[in-house]
């Protein structure tokens, strides 16, 4: 038997950060919403497997790929996605699960901060700091002595 993709334990983390279903209108309804366990599981799979949206499987009762999309993006609208990571970050620190010390932040993941306000001023001035080139100026490469004449002392 396979592992299922949301297990009952990380639904008890999950549920509460969810929306809460709005009601029902009373004239014409239309179709019955999936519920929002049957979504997750259908966004699990899709990312999981990398199938395309409308390549879900209807057996696994995940509603329509559409139906799981817009749900995605709702819950991402709503900020759950921010909430969801905040939260298993918490119960995984809590449990002793995450090993920071391969932990790795880069500005990709990261704002990079462009250093402390008051930096001591360059002892001379940046014209100065510039490497001067090996060849001074030779538009040739002096170990392959190729100049041009008339370019170099």
């Amino acid at each position: 038997m396979s592992m299922a993709i949301l297990d009952d334990k990380l639904w008890q983390v999950v549920e509460p950060l969810l929306p809460k279903v709005k009601r029902r209108r009373r004239v014409h309804p239309g179709r019955k919403p999936i519920g929002h366990r049957q979504a997750l599981t259908g966004i699990l799979l899709v990312l999981r497997t990398g199938i395309p949206w409308s390549a879900l499987p209807r057996e696994m009762g995940c509603g329509s790929g559409v139906s799981c999309w817009r749900r995605l993006v709702a819950w991402q609208r709503a900020g759950v996605w921010a909430k969801l990571h905040q939260a298993l970050l918490t119960h995984l620190q809590a449990a002793g699960k995450i090993e920071w010390s391969r932990t790795i932040v880069d500005s990709s993941s990261v704002r990079a901060m462009h250093g402390e306000k008051n930096r001591s001023k360059p002892d001379r001035p940046a014209q100065s700091r510039q490497q001067a080139s090996p060849h001074h100026g030779c538009s040739g490469h002096p170990a392959r002595n190729d100049t041009h004449v008339g370019q170099c002392p």
